[in-house]
């Protein structure tokens, strides 16, 4: 039977690009229905597209795949935006009220507009984290309400060359794909494997690829510091097949051997490994000094970015390690050497339960971004196609109506479940609508206080009134003594 309801995305990486498409569960895991992943080294570097019709046969191809598993047609996807030129940039907007007055979301969105409106040469603004808004001498993450003079509203704007979003959605285009919605790669990485703890007290993802690294810096929940470093897990390989081999085989030697921190048992005999065609060895140390040299300089990169952020010393939840070129074996030492962090860990798979079969899911990290993709969609991407009425006459076969069945109508304990998190839903909405009234409320009540006081310190009061025509009176009496004399 063809699925009807399901969210699909495509992640274009360095090394491949992958499609999936999925069905949330009412619990709040992902259900895998159909995957189909095909290399991109060819036309995709540093995370960076530049062939575009390389790029586009391969996007097509990703689809009639997955529309193949699914048995029906994809309307749209969801797509991640990263690569090399992508980073943060600072920005401070400020204004001068000409009295004390209370901040209005009007106002607010000003800033916000004023921000974005800004120019950044040769970069796209993808996406804006407001960082926080000064009024006064106070840092506050809403400023509505407040009463202030000035406001200065901190923002971190996240560019990247207006030539990546451009040839995305060409590549798309070409191949006749709806974008659903563009994403922010490393943010949705971060929504996929960062808990609330660790971004509430400061943490630092690092997510380690083939052709790129990312480096992104949580403080508050909020985003402070993001940058993408053009080394990654293939800048080992290369380095490998200096070695006199082929990059298949440097990469196999690098996974089956390799080791970050490799030390050499003095009374063990030399190690060595024999490449495919048995033709000659090499030393197993000779191969682990070229990794260990190149793993060192990324490392040294990775913490000098995370000291330029100014947060090096504010992260108590460590840093996270993801990525597929992670698991490098004490690359993760290498890192507590190099930061003095000891709280590091490794982020293998979301923190959202995936369901999939074992020769798709992988355990390594390098899936969290594509399915980070899938549980940030929230959109139906079946194409649902339209059946006209037959006439009253001709009435159609029953077998030929298409019927869009509910995704749990199979499974009563799930129906149960989907009916106890709307309802649980309906209810939040509820308090949530009520507490935003008490909130507006509460804020036009402010507003009639303040307005009163300002309007009884702008009248003279009862006493100075009474007592100014007293002294008129007086005066009157004087003036008419001085007559009669």
């Amino acid at each position: 039977m063809a699925t009807t309801e399901f969210i699909a995305a495509i992640e274009l990486g360095s090394s491949k690009i992958t499609g999936v498409t999925g069905r949330k569960n009412s619990d709040g895991s992902m259900q895998i229905l159909a995957y189909a992943q095909e290399d991109s080294s060819t036309f995709i570097r540093k995370g960076v597209i530049f062939n575009l019709d390389k790029t586009a046969q391969s996007l097509t191809s990703i689809i009639n795949r997955l529309e193949g598993e699914l048995k029906n047609s994809i309307a749209k996807v969801y797509v991640g935006i990263g690569g090399q030129s992508l980073r943060t940039v600072r920005n401070v907007v400020s204004r001068d009220l000409e009295e004390e007055a209370i901040i209005s979301e009007e106002l607010v969105s000003a800033i916000g507009d004023e921000n974005i409106a800004i120019p950044v040469v040769d970069m796209d603004i993808l996406d804006v984290a407001p960082q926080e808004y000064k009024v006064g001498n106070n840092l506050q993450a809403n400023p509505v309400g407040l009463v202030g003079s000035h406001i200065e509203g901190r923002f971190l704007n996240i560019v990247a060359r207006a030539s990546v979003r451009k040839n995305l959605e060409h590549c798309f285009q070409q191949a006749k794909i709806d974008i659903a919605e563009q994403l922010i790669a490393p943010l949705v990485t971060a929504n996929a494997v960062l808990t609330e703890s660790e971004r509430r007290s400061g943490c630092a993802l690092v997510d380690f690829g083939a052709d790129t690294t990312t480096i992104s810096v949580y403080k508050n929940n909020i985003l402070r510091f993001l940058t993408v470093l053009p080394l990654g897990g293939n800048s080992i390989t290369r380095d490998i097949t200096t070695l006199q081999m082929e990059e298949e085989e440097a990469e196999r030697l690098k996974k089956t051997y390799g080791d970050a921190l490799y030390e050499e048992e003095p009374e063990q005999e030399e190690a060595t490994c024999k490449l495919d065609d048995d033709s000659r060895t090499i030393k197993v140390a000779d191969l682990n000094n070229i990794i260990e040299a190149r793993a060192e300089e990324i490392i040294a990169n990775v913490w000098n970015q995370i000291q330029l952020s100014g947060f090096d010393d504010k992260l108590l939840a460590g840093i996270i390690m993801t990525g597929g070129a992670a698991n490098l074996k004490n690359l993760e030492e290498m890192l507590r050497k190099r930061s003095k962090i000891e709280k590091i860990r490794m982020a293998r798979l979301p923190r959202n339960t995936v369901h999939a079969p074992s020769d798709i899911l992988k355990k390594d990290g390098s899936q969290n971004t594509l399915f980070g993709l899938l549980f940030e969609g929230n959109q139906n991407c079946c194409l649902i196609e339209t059946v006209s009425q037959p006439a009253p006459d001709t009435p159609k076969p029953e077998a030929e109506v298409l019927k869009t069945g509910d995704i749990f109508e199979n499974d009563q304990e799930l129906k149960e479940q989907a009916r106890i998190a709307r309802l649980k839903k309906e209810e939040e909405e509820r308090e949530a609508k009520l507490a935003a009234k008490e909130a507006e409320k509460l804020r036009k009540q402010k507003e009639k206080e303040e307005k009163e006081r300002r309007k009884r310190e702008a009248k003279p009061g009862w006493f100075t009134t009474k007592m100014k025509k007293t002294i008129e009176e007086m005066t009157n009496i004087f003036n008419e003594d001085d007559e009669m004399k």
